[in-house]
């Protein structure tokens, strides 16, 4: 058996059973160590405190947009659209690596020990790494990921309102967490798909598809990504790592491996990133472990703060949550904190880590981005939130804001 055909292997997911590696390149991208660490996040963070089953990573999901986009791929072609081999291979690996950059608990991580710095920005500036060490043969992907490749319809497969990111998530998502009104039929989907004005649009006959598809966003949405217990733990872990940069600042000696250590004691944003190349290499050592092996320390450390913060994550001890739609009033605010503060003797500023509020946005489809168009057959390219017969659709376009309280279990 010859190299290139031993690299062109097939393995077995569960949500689409036997997928095939389309591309030499793509195999020898699966086995590089910034690929692998994928293994190492979880797709969900800490929803796996609410749905135990939502243990996937990100792995998983990459590997499925990958598959998802060689059916569209297919479908595009099979309906007289060029797309090259070049541009077939360039639109895979971006989808392949569009979240290289994700860091463990990516929101946790972005709001707490690295600034001004985005997963987009991580994700852009390790694909020009992997360019560099495969001599260049990224370039394409690397333009359809940054959207400045001449045929802007492979970016909207890659990142728009309805690409392989999205339809791999929803129905793997809803799968893992058992939530049935994520289903979405991306079979379906995908070979709706056409090609107007190098715009990506969907023939009319998948507009119920459509339809449903937004309706699971939003739906999934409400019951996993912004599920009120899920925001508790996800601020909960926002809190454990201000209050571990804030101990760290002060030059208080905290249990870390190496990778987090170079985070969590020094400020680093996109410009050091750029002109420090180590620091890129060490952020892609850093996955789920290197935070959870410290929280489980921290538990004992003499911070009182740290400690029971750390404490209520990992026996899953979780703040109290409530959400509506209208900001808390401060007379409310205030009373949960002056309880707070006498019965877990905090001092005013400590007492911020412990009770909080914040607000959650949730908006399944945006007119104002790159719409879904729906193709009718006399060659009408309508917006779906115009096309649709639902009146759900356009209701589904607006924004939906609510906010929440989190405090402890006082008593």
């Amino acid at each position: 058996m010859n190299t290139f055909s031993n690299k062109l292997k097939i393995f077995n997911d569960p949500i689409y059973g036997f997928v095939s590696i389309p591309y030499e390149i793509i195999y020898d991208l699966i086995n590089h160590s910034y690929f692998q660490r994928l293994r190492r996040i979880k797709q969900l963070g800490l929803t796996n405190l609410v749905y135990p089953g939502a243990l996937h990573t990100r792995f998983h999901h990459a590997m499925g947009a990958m598959h998802l986009m060689g059916q569209a791929i297919e479908t595009i072609r099979s309906k007289g659209h060029d797309i090259t081999d070049e541009e077939a291979k360039g639109v895979t690996i971006a989808i392949l690596l569009h979240d290289i950059g994700h860091g463990p608990f990516s929101h946790a991580l972005e709001h707490s020990i690295v600034n001004n710095i985005n997963h987009e920005d991580i994700s852009e500036l390790l694909m020009d790494r992997l360019n560099n060490e495969f001599n260049g043969e990224l370039s394409v992907a690397i333009k359809i990921f940054q959207n400045k490749y001449k045929k802007k319809f492979l970016h909207q497969l890659v990142s728009s309102q309805l690409d392989m990111d999205r339809l791999d998530y929803l129905k793997r998502d809803s799968f893992f967490t058992g939530v049935s009104e994520g289903v979405i039929s991306s079979d379906r989907i995908i070979k709706m798909l056409n090609v107007v004005n190098d715009q990506l649009v969907v023939e009319a006959k998948g507009i119920y598809s459509i339809e449903k598809f937004i309706i699971a966003r939003r739906l999934m949405y409400w019951q996993v990504y912004l599920h009120k217990t899920v925001l508790s733990a996800e601020n909960l872990l926002v809190n454990i790592l201000q209050r571990a940069k804030e101990l760290a600042e002060k030059k208080v000696e905290l249990f870390c491996t190496p990778q987090l250590r170079t985070f969590l004691y020094n400020k680093y944003s996109k410009s050091d990133f750029i002109k420090k190349p180590e620091l890129l290499d060490t952020f892609a050592k850093l996955d789920d472990y290197d935070i959870m092996s410290s929280v489980k320390v921290w538990v004992d450390h003499e911070d009182k703060v740290l400690s029971m913060l750390c404490k209520q994550l990992v026996n899953r001890n979780l703040f109290k949550i409530e959400l509506q739609n209208q900001p808390f009033k401060d007379d409310k605010i205030a009373a949960l904190k002056n309880r707070a503060k006498k019965q877990l003797g905090l001092s005013e500023k400590e007492t911020a880590y412990f009770v909080f509020t914040g607000n959650v946005t949730n908006d399944a489809y945006r007119a104002d981005k790159i719409r879904i168009n729906i193709l009718f057959k006399d060659g009408v390219v309508r917006d779906i939130a115009e096309a649709s017969d639902q009146l759900s659709i356009d209701v589904l376009a607006k924004t939906v804001k609510k906010y929440f309280l989190c405090f402890p279990v006082l008593n």
